[in-house]
């Protein structure tokens, strides 16, 4: 049952993301990932890969993927389902609020604008929070610790990437950029304190 959970899941999420980044690439202009650094770029990408193939091991036959289960009670795969559940509408917000502004790199788009709506209100980089819930949810739903470490080390290496990427945001916005991040998060919304 949990398995039927995580495809659906799966499936909308890959049909969510897949549709607005089409779009993006499509409008705009080719994005290089040389500024990332070879060492980023490269082991992102393999983590990126490794993440995502585990999945759809697990999703195509559980049995495969039996060498890294864990006992977790279904208490744990429910919550599972309910993050998986949860994550795909806020995975369709960001979508639709960043629009042609996505890319798979650090680098920005000459028409870039920064989008501070949606939810980027609150938090300057909600895919990769998104997506790392998404991840962590299959990791429950397949009770599986390799599909859980897969998702943290991507996480790992995303906020390696992730001083690059705001540096050039910087240079594109200025001193709006640098506005922003002071009233948002960096992957969940900043905690305000009343004086």
């Amino acid at each position: 049952m949990f398995r039927y959970f995580a495809l659906a899941i799966f499936v909308v999420g890959v049909l969510v993301g897949g549709y607005y980044r089409y779009k993006a690439e499509k409008a705009g202009e080719p994005i290089s990932w040389n500024e990332e650094g070879a060492v980023v770029m490269v082991l992102l990408r393999v983590f990126g890969v490794i993440g995502w193939l585990s999945v759809i091991t697990y999703l195509i036959n559980p049995a495969w993927m039996s060498w890294s289960e864990m006992p977790l009670p279904d208490g744990a795969r429910w919550i599972g389902v309910v993050t998986g559940i949860v994550s795909v509408p806020l995975l369709y917000w960001l979508f639709k609020s960043i629009g042609r502004n996505i890319t798979q790199s650090v680098k920005t788009r000459k028409e870039h604008q920064l989008v501070t709506s949606g939810p980027y209100r609150w938090v300057r980089h909600p895919l990769y929070s998104v997506g790392t819930l998404l991840f962590l949810s299959f990791a429950l739903m397949a009770s599986n610790w390799f599909i859980a470490l897969s998702s943290l080390l991507g996480l790992v290496m995303l906020m390696v990437r992730l001083p690059k990427e705001e540096q050039n945001l910087i240079e594109k916005f200025g001193d709006e950029y640098k506005n922003y991040m002071k009233r948002t998060g960096r992957l969940i919304p900043k905690i305000r304190t009343s004086h």
